[in-house]
């Protein structure tokens, strides 16, 4: 005799039904919506926070300039660059002569001039800038778009950065 034929026959298992679900299954559909809810709200507080940490840490007088600079119409599409350089010079004159008064930096010109600017930002690169004060001075002068959204953001980060 085999010892085989003792056993009992397999019982068939039950079918496992989807309904209902267990109970950790039902925290978990109460968690979800509520962490999606968090998650939203927390990446839109994000970027607001941290412009106002920036803004915060921005003087009065470096805000204001930023604020003259935006106001600044930039010439695109070939409209002469003289005026807006001159203004966007102006700008960093007067705020290097309130900020920096004993250096006389007001008083330079040309590459002492942007050297002058380099050694308080170097993250701006205005050196490479020689048409911030060259071009004033020459007729007709037009920068393409992408040189004056560069300057522009040069001068932006000098605002922001200068120590």
């Amino acid at each position: 005799m085999n010892p085989l034929d003792k056993l009992e026959p397999l019982i068939a298992p039950a079918p496992i039904s989807w309904w209902p679900p267990a109970p950790g299954w039902w925290a978990l559909a109460l968690l979800l919506p509520l962490l999606v809810w968090g998650l939203v709200h927390l990446i839109r507080r994000l970027p607001r926070r941290k412009q106002t940490v920036e803004e915060q840490r921005l003087d009065p007088l470096r805000q204001a300039a930023l604020a003259e600079l935006a106001q600044l119409r930039k010439p695109y599409d070939g409209e002469e660059a003289g005026p807006w350089l001159q203004q966007l010079n102006a700008l960093l004159k007067r705020l290097c002569r309130h900020r920096y008064p004993e250096s006389h930096s007001h008083t330079l010109n040309s590459r002492a001039w942007l050297a002058f600017l380099d050694n308080r930002c170097p993250a701006a690169g205005l050196t490479r800038w020689m048409i911030l004060v060259e071009g004033a001075y020459r007729p007709h002068c037009s920068l393409d778009d992408k040189a004056i959204d560069g300057l522009y953001q040069a001068v932006d980060t000098w605002i922001r950065k200068h120590v």
